[in-house]
């Protein structure tokens, strides 16, 4: 370790942005992970807002023992208390300020992402919410518009913003289709942070089709 401290006092490590960049690109790989371990977390608030890291640690810690692996002379930084004995074997290296440097930067992505799901995740319970209390005389609010209620019978499902569905011999009732938006919304949710949005596509039939669809990961489904 001491040879190691020596070889890069003063300067920048050469294993920083290739450390930094590994890092980096298992967190963003790593986001339903992360999603998972912070939704089973529940209503634990004390460690939600603790400041402490989700899985930041895991994400330096396995990245290091590959830097490790490939190249011997990195020492090996990790004992039985994770990251606060690395820090304490560090104290006195300038690498420490590069550890810690690398380790706020992906404190800070962990935080964007909880952050952008949050947001996600509360417009669809505001959407949810909007389609109950929309509901008049078992009406749903258009998801094209969100202003008007959907006129919905055996035949077809109509909207005066122009949204003209044909649903004969389909069965749609007003609960059948509040459950197929919500689902397609909460199906979406899992793999992306991004709003969906509902649009109308001609289809190969006499009867336009009812996608939801989001540009930011190409997700695509019919609703009906």
């Amino acid at each position: 370790m001491d040879r190691h401290r020596s070889l890069y006092k003063g300067t920048t490590p050469p294993w920083k942005e290739t450390f930094r960049k590994r890092c980096v690109d298992r967190l963003k790989n790593s986001r339903s992970k992360l999603l998972d371990r912070y939704r089973q977390m529940g209503e634990d608030q004390p460690r939600r807002s603790s400041g402490a890291s989700i899985i930041v640690q895991e994400v330096m810690e396995e990245e290091w023992s590959v830097l490790q692996s490939e190249d011997q002379s990195m020492p090996s930084l990790w004992g039985p208390d994770g990251m606060a004995e690395m820090f304490s074997v560090l104290k006195e290296c300038d690498e420490l300020a590069v550890l810690e440097e690398i380790h706020q930067e992906l404190m800070s992505q962990e935080m964007s992402i909880i952050e952008e799901y949050e947001r996600n995740l509360q417009f669809e319970q505001q959407y949810i919410s909007s389609v109950v209390e929309g509901m008049d005389e078992m009406h749903i609010i258009c998801p094209i518009c969100h202003m008007n209620n959907l006129t919905i019978n055996s035949y077809f499902i109509s909207c005066p913003c122009g949204l003209y569905i044909n649903t004969k011999k389909q069965n749609i009732t007003p609960d059948v289709l509040q459950h197929l938006l919500e689902s397609r919304v909460s199906e979406h949710m899992e793999d992306c942070l991004h709003n969906p949005v509902f649009s109308v596509a001609p289809s190969t039939e006499s009867s336009p089709t009812l996608l939801i669809s989001c540009e930011a990961c190409d997700y695509l489904s019919v609703v009906l």
